[in-house]
């Protein structure tokens, strides 16, 4: 297989491009479907005469159908990308790209997406179903109880999944309480969509992120607070975003002082209270109600979902020292990370 895509992309270089073109049109139809033509050439960046060429091939050969609502994938469409799939991680290198993140990062598995989520939004949505996947194929035999934080990148993960019967038994909780941000983007509401979305059942932590010592120390006596706690580090698996040092210190409204310590210790990276700098030492801890780094220790998948060109230094931080398993990444800052190390 890889000897013949050699010899293709060197004697046939446009077949391997428009190959990779028809790819992403069908990516993108699976995930947006039904969806306009003018809509999907406007996402993928494509004169809508070029894209009316590729859809009228592709419904030729019985992959794509329109209708008034839109394109959509047929069912040999569906089998047909999912097959293409495994072929596209040789032609576009993400297969030697996971392995060498792997090696280098110190991560049990990582899985790359073709495209860059700063650039293209929607990659978000193939990141977040490769991470469904993933969550499926690492379920326990029964009492599964799945810790989400909030964040753009794992709302993506709960708008990928489905009613499935292995899901139907699970708990969903928030691994942290609000942030104070667009409610659609925080650990609650992403933890009740999973629920609902897979038909499974949540429970919900109505505090903070962020609190003062003295707050946090009489918001822990709660025995409701207690409760919601202890399913939380019950958790059999855990799905977290990584995000830059500056852009949550900004959504947190971080003290001046704070953000000046930020910036004196070099932070790139923040995850679950925790900011890092480049060698993935903690530099700044702030007090939040939750998983805490020393919890994870005992979780058995812990699955780290984050993309885009912009966050490969703080994927590299992060992953350097902390018990992430999983790294779900896109294909933008896997060469970025790669180009760093």
């Amino acid at each position: 297989m890889n000897m013949l895509l050699d010899l293709q992309k060197k004697l046939l270089p446009d077949l391997v491009e428009v190959l990779g073109l028809r790819f992403r049109i069908l990516r993108y139809i699976r995930l947006m479907q039904p969806i306009g033509r003018r809509t999907l050439a406007t996402n993928l960046e494509m004169s809508e005469r070029v894209l009316r060429s590729e859809v009228t091939f592709l419904k030729s050969q019985g992959l794509v159908e329109f209708a008034t609502s839109g394109m959509t994938l047929t069912e040999e469409g569906q089998n047909l990308l999912s097959q293409l799939e495994v072929v596209m991680k040789e032609v576009f290198n993400t297969r030697s790209m996971e392995e060498e993140l792997q090696a280098k990062l110190g991560v049990k598995e990582v899985h790359v997406v073709p495209g860059d989520s700063d650039q293209f939004p929607w990659v978000k949505k193939e990141m977040g179903r490769t991470c469904v996947n993933v969550i499926k194929r690492n379920l326990a035999m029964q009492g599964n109880i799945i810790a989400v934080t909030g964040g753009t990148t794992i709302a993506a993960v709960a708008e990928m999944l489905v009613p499935d019967s292995d899901l139907k038994e699970s708990l969903f909780v928030p691994a942290r309480g609000g942030l104070g941000e667009q409610v659609e983007n925080q650990a609650n509401t992403i933890c009740a969509t999973m629920a609902r979305k897979a038909m499974g059942t949540y429970r919900l932590l109505h505090v903070p992120d962020q609190v003062s010592k003295d707050a946090y120390e009489s918001l822990v006596l709660e025995p409701s607070i207690q409760s919601i706690l202890k399913l939380i580090h019950s958790a059999t698996m855990v799905i977290h975003g990584i995000g830059e040092a500056q852009t949550m210190a900004d959504r947190r409204d971080t003290e001046e002082d704070v953000l000046a310590k930020l910036k004196e210790k070099e932070a790139v990276a923040e995850a679950f209270g925790y900011y890092f700098n480049k060698s993935g030492e903690i530099v700044h801890k702030v007090p939040t109600i939750g998983l805490h780094l020393n919890d994870l220790e005992s979780i058995n998948t812990i699955i780290a979902v984050a993309g885009g060109a912009s966050k490969a230094e703080a994927i590299q931080a992060y992953l350097i020292k902390s018990p992430s398993q999983v790294l779900i990444t896109d294909e933008g800052a896997a060469k970025e990370i790669l180009a760093k190390l």
